[in-house]
């Protein structure tokens, strides 16, 4: 008889368990609804067991039942593809994991898989891993399929950045790289939509964006020269004028005075030495401590950003999206798992 109610009990736990909810942010519910069936099966003293593995929003549960006639029973049901977590999670929990964010990990093969599709130059490993998990996560309720046109979008982008431009050459790389090709259909898709979190910053966020941060978005032609030989920059930065700084820069570099390096360019503000982005076209700056030593300067040119150019629309849009991306990095709480 004994036995025959404690079946009937380990049905009902078994029954409890497929329908706790599965997502993290609801493992309060799922600990009420187990502490009130425990209560209704007071001899089994019931305790639930939560796994949070890393890299997923979703939570495993087990059940632990004091067996009637001496030590415990461990009850595990999953909805998914049947693996008990203590198999598939039986080592230390962050085993695999390269970072977590926001309690949320990211494993080697996915930290993998962001260095080589980010493919950015300008940004340190760590910001790339850390922005791919918080993309992840930030996708993870995303339920609307994705189209034929999105996934399209972003498998041209992926193979452009790489010189992919075959299938032939794109099989290759796959092979290369050890990717089964119906991974990188699926890692397609997560970066199509990841793509929609980029897009979100487009049209009137862009123009936003824009008209607060016009200046750091202006273009800008500028020259200068530094280096750690003071009197040959002082000397320089005493021209009346860009064009005589121009002069006294290149004879100076000519010159070899101190290894003074001279450069010209066009860009962004934000891509000048800091002692350059406030300063007024055609006023020479100087000396001034910079990135590279003492400077000397002048800012020849600068284009304030047009809010109805297709072009300028778009670099705000793409700052817009960095800055959201910074700011969340700045939030999270980021733990990394060497070992």
């Amino acid at each position: 008889m004994m036995t025959d109610v404690f079946g009937a009990d380990l049905a009902s736990a078994v029954r409890l368990l497929r329908t706790l909810p599965r997502r993290r942010e609801d493992v309060g519910q799922a600990e009420e609804r187990a502490k009130a069936w425990s209560a209704a099966h007071p001899r089994l003293d019931a305790e639930l067991v939560v796994d949070e593995p890393p890299g997923t929003l979703h939570v495993g549960y087990d059940l632990l039942l004091t067996y009637p006639e001496g030590g415990t029973v461990a009850i595990s049901a999953q909805a998914g593809d049947g693996v008990p977590w203590l198999v598939d999670h039986s080592t230390h929990w962050a085993a695999g994991q390269v970072v977590s964010v926001d309690g949320i990990g990211l494993s080697v093969p996915a930290a993998l898989y962001a260095l080589r599709s980010l493919g950015a130059r300008d940004r340190t490993v760590h910001e790339q891993l850390v922005d791919y998990r918080i993309l992840l996560s930030e996708i993870a309720d995303d339920r609307e399929p994705v189209t034929d046109a999105e996934l399209q979008e972003a498998m041209d982008d992926f193979r452009r950045r790489r010189g992919l431009f075959s299938r032939e050459r794109t099989l290759r790389w796959l092979d290369e790289i050890g990717l089964p090709e119906d991974a990188f259909a699926g890692f397609m898709e997560t970066t199509a939509r990841m793509n929609r979190v980029r897009r979100r910053f487009t049209g009137e966020p862009a123009k936003t964006y824009l008209h607060t941060h016009a200046q750091e978005l202006s273009r800008t032609r500028a020259a200068w020269v530094a280096g750690h030989d003071r009197a040959a920059i002082e000397e320089i930065a005493r021209a009346d004028s860009p064009a005589e700084l121009l002069l006294r820069a290149q004879r100076a570099v000519q010159e070899g005075s101190g290894r003074l390096r001279f450069t010209m360019c066009s860009g962004f503000v934000r891509e000048l030495p800091r002692p350059l982005r406030a300063a007024q076209p055609g006023r020479v700056v100087g000396p001034a401590e910079s990135e590279d030593g003492l400077l000397a300067g002048a800012v020849l040119h600068r284009a304030v950003p047009d809010p109805d150019d297709p072009t300028d629309l778009a670099v705000a849009a793409e700052a817009a999206y960095s800055a959201w991306l910074a700011d969340r990095r700045a939030a999270a709480e980021i733990r990394w798992h060497w070992l």
